[in-house]
């Protein structure tokens, strides 16, 4: 159970690029930072089944397929445009984004305040979207633009797993972002 009453800020958004081999087995690459967090929303994606019989609700369950949502930051990195959307390179250090590459899957992981711990949340097996390009000019003010993209969240093909979190003050808290975390059952 959260020692935290409530949950606030943003960081510490990393992303970890999924391999899956031909027998089906996922492995997480190592997390990598995206800086400048602004926003994360996620909001939960299924359906409500209901079923009658008997003149009652004799079956009524939520169908859990994810989060659909957004995650906007300062400037997504040139690393995340070239690992996960397949932006390429050339020589002269110039990048071009490739219209016939389907974007890699990955794990998003991320982290909120609380007033007591923080805690830390893995989602397992996410796709992302293109950021818009925006800007304007610079007036009397400099007007910070941000990039966003949107995400969807699905459970994970291999466990059906969607995210974990783990709070402040145990050991998987503090090797969060060392490797992405997955289910350990009970002895």
């Amino acid at each position: 159970m959260s020692a935290n009453k409530i949950k606030y800020g943003l960081k510490n958004v990393h992303y970890s690029v999924i391999s899956i081999s031909p027998e089906g087995v996922v492995t997480y690459a190592t997390p990598v930072k995206i800086p400048g967090a602004v926003t994360l929303t996620a909001n939960a994606k299924g359906d409500k089944v209901e079923f009658y019989a008997d003149d009652f609700g004799y079956f009524v369950a939520e169908t859990n397929q994810g989060y659909d949502g957004s995650l906007e930051v300062a400037l997504l990195p040139d690393v995340f445009k070239k690992d996960v959307m397949g932006w390429k390179e050339d020589l002269n250090g110039v990048l071009f984004e490739d219209s016939t590459v389907i974007h890699k899957e990955v794990a998003l992981l991320f982290e909120f305040n609380g007033d007591k711990n923080g805690t830390r949340h893995v989602f397992y097996n996410v796709s992302v979207g293109r950021p818009s390009v925006e800007g304007q000019t610079k007036g009397q003010s400099i007007e910070v633009k941000t990039e966003t993209i949107n995400i969807t969240a699905s459970p994970a093909s291999d466990t059906g797993y969607v995210k974990a979190k783990a709070e402040g003050g145990t050991a998987q808290y503090t090797a969060w972002y060392t490797d992405v975390y997955t289910f350990e059952p009970l002895a």
